[in-house]
């Protein structure tokens, strides 16, 4: 559940209370009655703490030994990551909080915690880490980086293996990592060795400090390299937009993999790309891998399906029928009058982010329409304006923010 200001700050006060007398308690001995049953019931413990945010958790971990050990447990950690939120998101270095009620404090303002000489921009973000890069200049002098916004620990990439001449082969870095899983992550690079026609992997692994070339690679036919617009951990495995014949990469097993296809796509190279045009969104949220497409243009412009993928990978189903009509009363800026209403640029949005609820009536999508974002509803269909601070920023440029718990 996504909580206003008003009621963070009241639980907040009440918490920070509570935690005031239970730490004097364990440090100076002097318990109250509040503080001695809180002190010693770990399943009250427990049960407040899964209330704070990331920060105030961090804080509190130097109120005892006893307490470090609690919050540092894997069967906390598994309990708060389940319970946590998503505050907000980062559209290039701008941070839009979902709750416009909750005027957060943004994790960081600026990626300046390394002095790269051609500044740091966002490439990714994962479980509350962000894989970041040099943000411009040549690519074979690119530095990569992992960031963790809440501790504001970093760790710079080494070089892939095979010096100068594979790196400007680079098509895309990934991150995997999920707390729950490993308190490790990898970093995943996928690259177009000349004169191959195949994509290559190497790995990183934290836990190591060493990149390892994988044995599996992509065919690519005539030389053509699939558009990789988004780019999603999930399920122990690096995924991008359904298209082709390679969809994934599996960790575990290092071997490039197929996802099914929610729609039929038919065999033309043409209607292939339109296809992807139709996709507007693939991302993750509480666990779940989504991808939303516009419905067929000539049934409706404002219509989007939005897919949702089994656990097994056996096969996508739909999981929402989303209506904007309703927008464009709204926003009238959404309507491109230079086109013909009934093609696909006549409106002008797009789909930032799908956000997943504790409780079903609770999962809303973040739309872009010029110059300003909405939250939207999928179940009643209400809609509310978030910023308008925000211009002609492309989905890639957009991440999520994730409050987590792990430390470098």
């Amino acid at each position: 559940m996504v909580n206003t200001r008003s009621k963070i700050n009241k639980i907040q006060n009440t918490i920070n209370l509570w935690f005031s007398k239970a730490a004097m308690a364990d440090t100076n001995h002097l318990a109250t009655e509040s503080g001695a049953l809180i002190g010693c019931n770990d399943d009250l413990l427990i049960e407040i703490l899964l209330r704070l945010p990331v920060t105030s958790v961090l804080r509190f971990k130097s109120v005892s030994k006893h307490w470090r050990s609690l919050l540092s447990n894997r069967r906390f950690t598994l309990l708060y990551k389940n319970a946590s939120f998503s505050p907000g998101f980062f559209a290039r270095s701008l941070y839009i909080p979902f709750d416009d009620e909750n005027e957060s404090i943004p994790p960081f303002r600026n990626l300046d915690f390394y002095p790269d000489p051609h500044g740091i921009r966002i490439l990714q973000s994962c479980n509350g880490l962000l894989l970041c890069r040099s943000n411009e200049g040549d690519e074979r002098v690119y530095k990569y980086y992992v960031f963790n916004p809440t501790t504001k620990q970093f760790a710079v990439i080494p070089s892939i293996l095979g010096g100068m001449a594979v790196r400007k082969t680079i098509i895309f870095m990934a991150l995997a990592f999920h707390q729950t899983d490993c308190v490790h992550y990898k970093v995943v690079c996928f690259y177009f060795p000349e004169p191959d026609d195949v994509i290559k992997v190497q790995i990183y692994s934290s836990e190591t400090g060493k990149w390892k070339i994988s044995d599996d690679y992509m065919s690519l036919p005539d030389y053509y390299i699939p558009p990789l617009d988004y780019i999603v951990f999930w399920n122990q495995a690096i995924h991008w937009v359904p298209f082709g014949d390679k969809s994934y990469f599996k960790l575990d097993t290092e071997e490039f993999q197929s996802l099914p296809l929610p729609v039929r796509v038919a065999s033309s190279e043409a209607d292939e790309s339109m296809d992807h045009i139709m996709t507007l969104y693939f991302g993750e949220s509480r666990g779940h891998l989504h991808l939303v497409k516009r419905v067929d243009p000539s049934e409706s412009r404002l219509h989007l399906n939005v897919f949702e993928m089994l656990n097994d990978y056996s096969g996508w189903f739909l999981k929402y029928r989303v209506d904007l009509d309703e927008l464009p009363d709204a926003y009238p800026e959404m309507i491109n009058s230079y086109f013909d209403p009934l093609s696909l640029g006549y409106y002008i949005f797009d789909v930032f982010d799908v956000v997943r609820g504790e409780e079903e009536e609770e999962t809303f999508m973040v739309i872009r329409v010029p110059g300003k974002v909405i939250r939207y509803n999928v179940v009643d269909k209400s809609f509310k304006q978030i910023s308008d601070q925000i211009g002609q920023t492309r989905r890639k440029h957009v991440h999520r923010y994730i409050e987590s718990l792990v430390s470098f």
